[in-house]
């Protein structure tokens, strides 16, 4: 080997490349970092409420900047946004906000929202249950100002805003809301 490779201070190929590849991974890393900590967020769909759209497992890329909820939008609520003992995050869909009169025709299977009765082409199935379990939430009700109405697309297996272990969910509990359609 050259004395001149092992000269200090002054920088062969190799080093110089080392060091490059370096600097790009630590700027990589502290930029998603910064985008993980700030922006997104991650999040699993755990259980089956949310089938035909999400499946049990399947992992979500989340938007954690706030922002003004909008009907439709898929939300997870945090572990502490619900009375459920398994104290882990849920996956819903807005149904409600602010205002809004919410109730139901349980023989029919149709939600209505403010004497409306929606259009959702995303459920499994009709809204037959009044609630999965824990309760109820009393219906019809008025969405109160900070709060939203939730509820999986798979309405009939589903533990969401009818049952007093979820009911209207502070928007404050809402970490995030899924990326794309």
């Amino acid at each position: 080997m050259s004395n001149e490779l092992l000269k200090p201070g002054k920088p062969n190929g190799l080093s110089l490349f080392a060091f490059n590849v370096a600097d790009v991974i630590c700027t990589a890393f502290v930029i998603l970092l910064l985008v993980f900590t700030f922006g997104l967020r991650t999040s699993w769909v755990i259980g089956p409420s949310m089938n035909p759209t999400l499946h049990n497992g399947q992992f979500l890329v989340i938007t954690a900047a706030p922002r003004q909820l909008r009907y439709g939008d898929i939300v997870v609520v945090s572990e502490t946004g619900t009375n459920l003992p398994e104290r882990q995050p849920i996956v819903k869909r807005v149904i409600g906000l602010p205002g809004d009169v919410m109730s139901f025709d349980f023989e029919k299977g149709i939600v209505y929202r403010n004497g409306e009765a929606l259009r959702e082409p995303y459920i499994a199935e009709p809204t037959y249950l009044h609630n999965y379990w824990g309760g109820e939430t009393p219906l019809p009700c008025t969405v109160p100002a900070g709060r939203c109405f939730i509820m999986g697309d798979n309405r009939n297996d589903s533990t969401d805003s009818r049952s007093a272990m979820v009911g209207l969910v502070d928007v404050r509990d809402v970490v995030g809301v899924k990326m794309g359609k």
